[in-house]
């Protein structure tokens, strides 16, 4: 049964069977990751993307929220070869639409030899090819979303108690749930303040780190973000993930570019360059850092050297581009949350000392 249609950029139209109906505009891009389907469409970084699954059958244990990395699910639409009853289920209640019956394999190649790309979708008993060519037509490129930050980001202050050792201001630019926890576990107080906070705001939490999470799009729109850090580097230790590394560099003298089709997935290899040891990480970005500017890259992508961790003793900043949180994905890499915290330690002795 064709009641679905997927227009390509490329040209192509695709014909697959709606399971959560809708229409739908976005980026094309996909995921290698076999578990993780839960945290991976509630993961804000995927906003105004349409997301495909490589791996075939997506749904195989349920839908839990206990594994919820946001409230919502976050990417426009998704894509699959075969998605169960209680996935579909779930999308639908979300008004998010969803088709399968796909050679995603097909896209995925697709993808990968041509980037990532616009795509529309028309899924549901009135979906005809035309409908999904109108969808592609209104589809605006992802550096063209320049407030994507506030469908994304927290509105106001909200913290999240882990002991009080620390206190972490963390700047929400789209940030999963695990990164707080991640730190909670670890003894801070997390302030999780909006993507758009203000240098004022950001110092009346009196923060021993100052955190840049991820988030979706280009880094270049998060001009707030950017001040933050140009105006607090050397007054308080920094620290960034995925795009929060991108905002850290970019502050400091960096640039970034996008991706021919971006990092994601939980099988990404990266080699710390002083150790030459290698992890597999879970990434999920479009875009990378181009120059480090006054930072140091000390860690590479095994498969394509782009910059995965940066850092500078004298800034007091570290960053990396993968998910040390992983969920999903391996935990080789937990260890960059004590090395973060190490830093508020200093921070939280040299104020005493002051």
């Amino acid at each position: 049964m064709t009641d679905a249609y997927v227009a390509l950029e490329s040209g192509e139209v695709l014909e697959a069977r709606a399971r959560s109906p809708g229409r739908a505009r976005g980026e094309l891009v996909f995921t290698t990751a076999y578990t993780g389907y839960e945290e991976s469409l509630t993961d804000p970084s995927y906003a105004e993307q349409v997301l495909t699954f490589s791996y075939p059958l997506i749904g195989n244990y349920g839908v839990r929220g206990e594994r919820f990395e946001s409230d919502r699910v976050q990417p426009n639409a998704v894509l699959a070869r075969e998605l169960t009853d209680d996935v579909a289920a779930w999308l639908d209640g979300e008004g998010v639409p969803a088709v399968d019956r796909l050679d995603t394999r097909d896209v995925v190649t697709g993808v990968r030899e041509e980037g990532a790309m616009d795509c529309g979708i028309a899924a549901g008993e009135d979906a005809t090819p035309e409908a999904a060519r109108a969808e592609l037509d209104d589809c605006v490129g992802m550096s063209e979303h320049v407030d994507i930050g506030s469908q994304v980001s927290v509105s106001e202050t909200r913290v999240h108690r882990g002991g009080g050792r620390y206190d972490v201001a963390l700047i929400d630019c789209g940030a999963k749930g695990s990164i707080a926890s991640s730190l909670c576990d670890r003894g801070a107080d997390v302030h999780q303040l909006p993507y758009d906070a203000t240098p004022a705001d950001v110092r009346s939490v009196e923060p021993d780190l100052l955190f840049l999470s991820n988030g979706p799009g280009d880094p270049e729109n998060f001009t707030d973000a950017r001040t933050l850090v140009d105006e607090l580097v050397g007054e308080v230790p920094i620290a960034g993930i995925c795009l929060g590394q991108q905002i850290v560099a970019g502050a400091l003298g960096g640039s970034t570019e996008k991706m021919a089709f971006g990092h994601r997935g939980v099988n990404q290899p990266v080699m710390d360059l002083d150790s030459g040891r290698v992890v597999m990480t879970t990434q999920n970005h479009g875009y990378t850092v181009a120059k480090p500017g006054d930072l140091d890259v000390t860690q590479r992508n095994v498969n394509d050297d782009t910059p995965e961790g940066l850092a500078s003793e004298d800034l007091g900043v570290l960053t990396r581009q993968y998910h040390p949180e992983a969920n999903p994905g391996p935990h080789d890499s937990f260890d960059f949350f004590e090395d973060v915290l190490a830093m508020a330690d200093a921070q939280c002795v040299a104020a005493v000392a002051d």
